[in-house]
């Protein structure tokens, strides 16, 4: 059956941008794309990236924002939303009209098809990873092997955390079915993480790049906050909840530029609990059932394996050396946007190429580490082009460069050192700040040198 074409109705009509904003609530969602506006209140429930998407982004024009993360097909479904009402200033700022024409270039070059074999190595090399530590703890008797083999783990998570962010953005195997598969496998199977809670959460970090408000990859107290707007006990849009700026929050921020390599060893624990917690929530997540019994796969053969090994203590250390090696990865996602500009507020469509940019960095990385950063090297290319395999974005990096500086638009590249030091930082100058509104304490001379020097 063919498709119905949108056609111009005799008589347009017309809405402002300021009437447009107007429309920004749950039961009253608009937006522009192109100029059009469209009613897509019923369609949020439905919609494949979430709600929340389209509920940041409610009353605006978001052309740059669907262009991102649509493919060319997904506008011949436009029309079922169409209000019949044009955007009356519905304008295009020229870095928005050179950040289209490159995406009408790579997607008339096919780069957004050209895949490669970045998927089909990284499952091998999760075979390989897992089968070594397994192997490991069972069929070795030394106690540093099977040390070894909890850091195998370690890596073998980190590669799974790779399949999930890809398979978040587009599709990796030739149907979604088999993508879906690979989701469950690597997610929620292997890795104990719901991919469903990595989607939401991910769907929303990506909209919001370094919102303190809406961005969950920002709001992390009581252990760390960038930036001291946070002591005024902000509101998260993400969790719908007051973040308290407490006694004990102060207390841990106070520290937080000593304490952060310590907690991303153990950051995975979070990533468990986010994951039961969405899943046993209220809120509707498609394939409850599913993302369940994945989650408890990993929750019988995981501790299985660590109960094979003959005494406490190695059980201990083969658990503490799996979650310290996979928190690399979990340091990787901070680098990139810990130390960039943040603000407070809702994400602003019409300048989509410039908050994206200014709230990211990317890494200097030689192409043979490629697989130890698993595109996050590419920051600002991956989050102006979130639908580009992996394999592309050393491709397009120049393009990227060059769209940035002809409109002089924040572009931000360091060597993996100076993105921890930009981190530690960017941490412990929100730390010192914190404890300028500490609560007054015994001092010495301990104290002391810790307030003076960090």
């Amino acid at each position: 059956m063919a498709m119905p074409i949108e056609t111009e109705p005799a008589i347009k009509k017309y809405l402002s941008l300021q009437e447009l904003s107007h429309h920004n609530k749950r039961d009253d969602l608009w937006i522009s794309i192109h100029g059009k506006i469209y009613n897509v209140t019923n369609w949020a429930n439905h919609h494949p990236g979430g709600d929340l998407p389209l509920l940041n982004l409610a009353g605006q024009d978001v052309t740059d924002a669907f262009l991102a993360y649509h493919p060319v097909t997904a506008s011949k479904y436009l029309h079922n939303f169409f209000t019949g009402y044009y955007l009356s200033d519905y304008t295009v700022s020229e870095v928005s009209k050179d950040y289209r024409k490159l995406l009408s270039h790579f997607s008339s070059i096919g780069l957004f098809e050209k895949k490669g074999h970045g998927v089909f190595l990284t499952l091998c090399s999760m075979v390989f990873l897992f089968c070594a530590s397994v192997y490991g703890v069972f069929f070795n008797d030394d106690p540093f092997v099977h040390l070894g083999c909890g850091g195998l783990m370690g890596l073998f998570w980190i590669q799974s955390g790779w399949i999930g962010h890809d398979s978040g953005h587009y599709q990796i195997m030739k149907t979604k079915g088999f993508t879906r598969f690979a989701q469950i496998l690597s997610g929620n199977c292997l890795a104990g993480i719901s991919i469903a809670w990595w989607k939401w959460n991910h769907n929303a970090h990506h909209i919001a790049c370094n919102s303190l408000d809406f961005d969950p990859d920002l709001q992390h107290m009581p252990f760390f906050v960038v930036s001291n707007k946070f002591f005024n006990s902000i509101t998260s849009y993400f969790y719908e909840r007051k973040l308290n700026f407490d006694g004990f929050t102060r207390f841990l921020v106070s520290y937080q530029h000593w304490t952060f390599y310590p907690v991303m060893c153990l950051a995975r624990l979070n990533l468990f609990a986010q994951s039961f917690i969405l899943l046993f929530s209220k809120r509707k997540v498609p394939n409850r059932v599913q993302e369940l019994i994945g989650l408890l796969v990993f929750w019988i053969w995981y501790p299985l394996l660590v109960s094979y090994l003959p005494s406490w203590s190695e059980r201990i250390l083969f658990v503490i050396a799996s979650f310290s090696v996979t928190g690399i990865q979990h340091v990787q996602f901070c680098l990139n946007h810990f130390s960039s500009s943040v603000y407070v507020g809702n994400p602003t469509a019409r300048e989509w190429v410039e908050k994206q940019t200014s709230g990211t960095l990317d890494v200097k990385c030689s192409p043979w580490m490629d697989w130890f950063h698993g595109g996050l090297q590419f920051q600002v290319e991956h989050h102006l082009f979130p639908r580009m395999p992996r394999n592309q974005l050393r491709t397009i990096s120049p393009f990227v460069k060059e769209l940035c500086k002809k409109h002089n638009v924040s572009y931000t590249c360091v060597s993996f050192l100076k993105a921890n030091v930009l981190t530690i930082q960017t941490l412990r100058k929100a730390a010192l700040q914190a404890r300028d509104l500490s609560n007054p304490i015994p001092k010495n001379l301990v104290w002391e040198a810790v307030n003076t020097h960090g």
